[in-house]
């Protein structure tokens, strides 16, 4: 059955909503199991009080969903939920369904689906865990890298693609090959996870990389750079990676910082832009016909992230970084990049700003590969060259 998934760079495990969930080869994890013994052990379905299938089963292992959805009301939907073993099939290089026997994955109610997007049914665990879709696709095929790629599409209408298990070549049209100019940086893992206490240091399942500096236009942003280091106390603090937010977040102080250097390089004569009244949740906006359009978006300042060596520099041009609002009377450029708080990481890197950059994160070696905007090469991300299915 094709199945649409919110894929999230910081779970720990999959899940779908069971109340439509068909399948004649699903199997419950008995508690005392070996697979049951291998998981973090939330809990046991002794017996089932409801009727039986894959929501309900006795003597049955429970997940506890460990990544709360903001957009979900856990007063109305319960947070524990049976874990499932089934077959998990996905399309090979060469056209043809390749299918993991024996995936684990959680069941939810329908409640667990509320502001995802229609026709999504689940979340598809890439964090760093035991149980994300591409640690088990490694351990089902030895010979595969631990190792998986990500291309979110710009399009509303032309998917991008995920692939697991190699290292390239990603192939995309005009005979491109994107594993061949990617930089890298180490991956972080935050040792204050969001199951961590006191007594117990995990690791969090989500993706930092280690920012030292943001400049625009060429000229360095001066902010407090203590804060992009973890706090080895609370947690916070860091640069993370994630496809829950839609766009970037900056803590507040690096936010006013950013904002008012960007006001100050789009000022200059070359770019001449001058704001108007601005749109929720954005604070920086210009018309839209004042600005210039280029092969990569929006004519505005060049914004980068220097990573862990001053040649290693993220870079984001329009397309990035501006979002267009039109609205009744209104038609403005907004700079998509909201004031986070003062909690949490410092600095979220989120959707709008991974639109049509390749990240390949390489987890045996624990380091993020990236491109940059690959419109740069005159190709995006829905250019992917799918096999021919064979089946």
């Amino acid at each position: 059955m094709p199945t649409k998934l919110l894929l999230d760079l910081g779970a720990t495990y999959s899940w779908v909503n069971c109340d439509d969930y068909i399948s004649s080869t699903y199997q419950h994890v008995p508690c005392n199991s070996s697979i049951a013994n291998s998981l973090s052990a939330y809990g046991c379905e002794d017996i089932c009080d409801g009727p039986p299938g894959p929501n309900c089963a006795n003597n049955s292992f429970l997940f506890l969903l460990d990544k709360p959805l903001e957009t979900v009301d856990y007063k109305k939907v319960n947070s524990l939920n049976d874990a499932l073993v089934d077959y998990l099939a996905l399309l090979n290089n060469l056209g043809s369904l390749s299918s993991i026997d024996n995936f684990i994955f959680s069941c939810a109610r329908t409640g667990f689906l509320k502001g995802l997007a229609k026709g999504v049914t689940g979340l598809a665990s890439l964090g760093n865990s035991n149980l994300s879709i591409p640690v088990q696709i490694s351990k089902a095929f030895s010979s595969s890298p631990n190792c998986f790629a990500m291309c979110l599409s710009g399009s509303i209408s032309q998917p991008g693609v995920a692939l697991f298990g190699s290292k390239g070549p990603y192939n995309f049209l005009h005979g491109i090959d994107l594993s061949k100019s990617l930089l890298y940086t180490p991956l972080i893992f935050n040792p204050l996870g969001r199951d961590s206490d006191p007594n117990t240091h995990r690791l969090s399942p989500e993706y930092y990389v280690g920012l030292t500096s943001i400049k625009v236009n060429g000229k360095m942003v001066a902010f407090n750079k203590a804060l992009l280091a973890i706090d080895d106390q609370s947690g916070s603090g860091g640069t993370r990676i994630s496809t829950l937010v839609p766009y970037t977040k900056l803590q507040s102080s690096i936010y006013k910082a950013f904002t008012l250097a960007f006001l100050k390089e789009a000022a200059s004569s070359a770019f001449n832009l001058t704001t108007t009244k601005p749109v929720k949740p954005f604070r920086v906006c210009y018309p839209a016909g004042a600005v210039k359009t280029t092969q990569m978006g929006p004519a505005v300042p060049i914004i980068e992230l220097v990573l862990d060596r001053q040649d290693v520099v993220w870079k984001i041009f329009g397309s990035n970084s501006m979002v267009r609002v039109t609205k009744k009377s209104v038609d403005v450029w907004c700079l998509g990049f909201v004031d986070g708080g003062i909690d949490g990481p410092s600095i979220m890197i989120g959707g709008l700003q991974l639109e049509d950059n390749l990240l390949q994160f390489d987890l045996q070696s624990k380091k993020l590969g990236f491109s940059s905007s690959i419109l740069s090469k005159g190709t995006n991300c829905a250019d992917y060259k799918f096999p021919t299915r064979k089946v």
